[in-house]
């Protein structure tokens, strides 16, 4: 007997309006669906409809965690800070890790992530090769104290998370079980309905060199991705690219030095000189942690990436405004001619077959024209250093990039020794040595894969779920209530769709027909059962499949075997 509920007995607070505060399409459904309350920004209360589809979400990340080995266990959300201290990332966490003391003032954080608190309960268990490989997941509530908190679900500062942690001996080992937790993900999305892309990206705060992210593709999505037909994909921030590019200027010419007044961008640059903004050329600067000032020369018309800087130039931060009055440096008029003595000059790859570039004088309200490389000024470091972005060259096959947005469900690390070697967590090898845990970690966004089915599945009159996470799976509807004709027929499929497993739930409210109809397809039900009073008469019903709105008259007598056959082969 499956679940059978009534819409009377059911807390589901649905709204006719859209919510002010909704800026995307599954956070204005999930408020008007009543399926969640906003407590306060970035955290909400899931009622009960939206915490049945994350059960069934967990519960499809359970079978794909367990069938590759993994063990399920509980670890506590408050953590000390003296693990944090241990891992060097209590004061390079920065302010989204919520911290706090405790009555005896001992420091604690709400976990944003368990790397740490893992580790440290490895470390005092494991003790030998012959434990190895490990794998541990747990399902539980995440805090990142996000500074701009939006999108509902989809960037909140406590949300749900599965994370999983291996262990090993081996590189072998754990390149072994990150490609089957990648293989699962691939599962776990494509069971949860999803339109995803695997892609490189950054690990971020993580740590780890190898990182893929799954990405359900989604207009609403932050992260902005380019793909190409060979396959290859990645999050713009972390894609490798090929510059197209067709210099400007082919032969030597002498330096010049252009006064130009109240010019402070690359288009203002380039329509008072009368040249195309990529044959200019921009130098952002930054410091690295040791105090030395390094400028970063692009394209004119593209983007300088932070984290390619930073992989550039490990720990390079870029200079704020106050950096730029302390230095005294011109912030507008930038560039590698005569910078500071001891400037660090990294140029992007694509400008090496540029014979002379159009730069910052470092003076206000001058550039040069004319500036070339090993005459004018030295390139120490080549690199790749913009913002990937469609139209550029495929790193893999060399052909043209196109791009998409995404949400990122999902994302899998190789950590490596990261924390294993600074925690000091070893075992003792095959050879009688102590060697650190190599070790990966992979996260499933339970509550953002939530909302991210929803941006992908909907329409001008609700959530159109698909059957592996709607919270139940067919409503029946009856058109009057408390009659001896509708009401008895439609109780009694309720019952015997519940008898043959179907999920079911009975819209037993004392409304009015497009009450019905309109909460029916707001809330998403797969497929719907509607009884009249006309329909009884002639012995039959409607059956209506949300996904696309396609209706049917069915016998009475064959509407149960009819509709469990639908959701079964909607499962499969």
């Amino acid at each position: 007997m499956a679940v059978a509920l009534k819409m009377s007995g059911t807390y589901t607070p649905t709204l006719k309006e859209d919510p002010s505060e909704a800026e995307v399409i599954s956070h204005r459904l999930l408020l008007r669906a009543g399926m969640i309350r906003k407590v306060a920004a970035g955290i909400y209360t899931f009622l009960p409809l939206a915490w049945r589809s994350i059960r069934k979400i967990e519960q499809i990340v359970r079978e794909e965690m367990e069938a590759i080995g993994s063990q399920e266990l509980m670890l506590p959300i408050v953590q000390p800070a003296e693990l944090w201290h241990e891992s060097g990332r209590w004061d390079l966490y920065g302010p989204e890790l919520a911290r706090l003391q405790d009555r005896s003032g001992r420091d604690f954080c709400l976990g944003p992530t368990h790397e740490e608190i893992i580790t440290d309960l490895v470390r005092d268990e494991v003790r030998s090769y012959r434990d190895l490989p490990l794998s541990l997941f747990q399902i539980n509530m995440k805090f990142r104290d996000e500074a701009r908190p939006r999108f509902g679900l989809l960037r909140g500062r406590e949300f749900i998370m599965k994370d999983a942690y291996s262990f090993h001996a081996s590189q072998e080992s754990l390149q072994e079980h990150y490609e089957a937790q990648a293989r699962a993900y691939g599962n776990i999305c494509d069971r949860l309905g999803l339109a995803w892309r695997p892609v490189e990206a950054d690990s971020g705060q993580i740590g780890g060199k190898v990182t893929t992210e799954f990405m359900a593709l989604a207009e609403s999505g932050e992260a902005a991705l380019v793909y190409c037909d060979c396959g290859w994909a990645a999050n713009e921030e972390a894609a490798g690219t090929v510059v197209p590019r067709t210099p400007g200027v082919t032969e030597p010419r002498p330096l010049e030095k252009v006064h130009t007044p109240e010019i402070r961008t690359i288009a203002e640059l380039a329509e008072f000189l009368g040249i195309p903004g990529h044959d200019t050329v921009k130098t952002m600067a930054g410091k690295t942690a040791e105090g030395r000032l390094v400028y970063f020369c692009v394209p004119g018309d593209r983007e300088l990436n932070p984290i390619k800087a930073d992989w550039a130039v490990p720990g390079v931060e870029l200079l704020d405004e106050e950096d730029f009055k302390t230095l005294g440096i011109p912030k507008g008029s930038l560039g590698p001619v005569a910078p500071p003595a001891g400037t660090l000059v990294v140029a992007d790859a694509s400008l090496k077959d540029e014979v002379a570039w159009g730069v910052g004088a470092n003076e206000n309200d001058y550039h040069l024209l004319g500036a070339m490389p090993g005459r004018d000024f030295e390139v120490e470091l080549w690199a790749d250093l913009v913002l990937a972005q469609p139209g550029d060259g495929c790193p893999e096959c060399g052909g043209v990039l196109k791009g998409a947005r995404g949400i990122e469900v999902s994302q899998v690390f190789q950590l490596g020794t990261r924390y294993s070697e600074s925690m000091g967590a070893t075992f003792t090898a095959e050879d009688g040595t102590e060697q650190p845990f190599l070790m990966g970690c992979y996260g499933v966004g339970i509550t953002r894969s939530l909302a991210a089915v929803i941006e992908q599945y909907n329409d001008e009159n609700g959530i159109a779920w698909p059957v592996s996470v709607a919270p139940l799976e067919v409503a029946v509807v009856p058109l009057s209530v408390g009659d001896d004709v509708v009401y008895p027929v439609a109780e009694q499929i309720w019952r015997e769709l519940a008898a043959a497993g179907v999920e079911v739930i009975l819209d037993d409210r004392d409304e009015r027909a497009g009450v019905k109809f309109n909460d029916a397809d707001l809330i998403g039900w797969p497929y719907q059962v509607v009884v009249g009073k006309k329909g009884v008469a002639a012995g039959i019903v409607e059956v209506k499949t949300r996904a696309t709105g396609e209706r049917a008259e069915v016998p009475i007598a064959d509407a149960v075997a009819m509709v469990a056959e639908m959701v079964l082969a909607a499962k499969a």
